[in-house]
């Protein structure tokens, strides 16, 4: 990852271990600004990378036109933005392919991409959608986010079974009866 800084995140949990009136050299916490770093460098290691590139090159169908294709259950984790706490969640991705289809394993390395970076929930929905039409130059993208945010669950109101979703789509996929065909099939019961 270019940019990453590992001294620096190392001396700035510390600074917020002493900051909270720990002692950072105590046992148990002295390798803890180490750890963090390992952390942080594997939680954003999207940033820089360009998720198009994950897509790889679409591969021609061959005279036939694909009907939709549904990923669902895509297991995805990322950093919220704003108090740089975890989001666990699945991402549901269909997509109607053009000419090409892209290789199905390299769908959830695009969302791993966009989701190792801090992120808004929303925000990733929309770049998630937006790669796959661009990169899978699909005639259609329908992405359905669902997940929780420890900023909600384990902080401020605490609900701890609450979850986030949010959709995004484009094309062809973007027509209501379309959309809540596709959403029917993912079958969990969100529009």
């Amino acid at each position: 990852m270019t940019g990453f800084d590992r001294p620096r995140i190392e001396a700035a949990v510390a600074e917020i271990l002493a900051a909270i009136g720990e002692d950072p050299s105590r046992p148990g916490l002295e390798t803890t600004p180490s750890r963090v770093a390992d952390a942080y460098e594997e939680f954003f290691a999207g940033l820089g990378k360009d998720p198009l590139a994950e897509l790889g090159e679409p591969v021609p169908l061959e005279g036939h036109e694909a009907e939709t294709v549904i990923l669902r259950d895509i297991q995805f984790r990322s950093v919220c933005e704003h108090h740089l706490l975890p989001f666990l969640g699945v991402a549901h991705v269909a997509y109607l392919p053009g000419e090409r289809v892209v290789g199905l394993g390299r769908i959830p390395r695009v969302i791993e991409t966009l989701a190792a970076r801090p992120q808004l929930q929303e925000r990733l929905t929309e770049q998630i959608a937006d790669s796959i039409e661009h990169g899978a130059q699909a005639r259609g993208v329908l992405v359905v986010l669902d997940a929780q945010h420890e900023c909600v669950t384990t902080r401020g109101a605490r609900q701890t079974e609450s979850s986030t979703v949010t959709i995004a789509s484009r094309g062809e996929l973007a027509e209501p009866a379309a959309r809540a065909e596709i959403v029917a099939l993912i079958g969990r019961g969100v529009a």
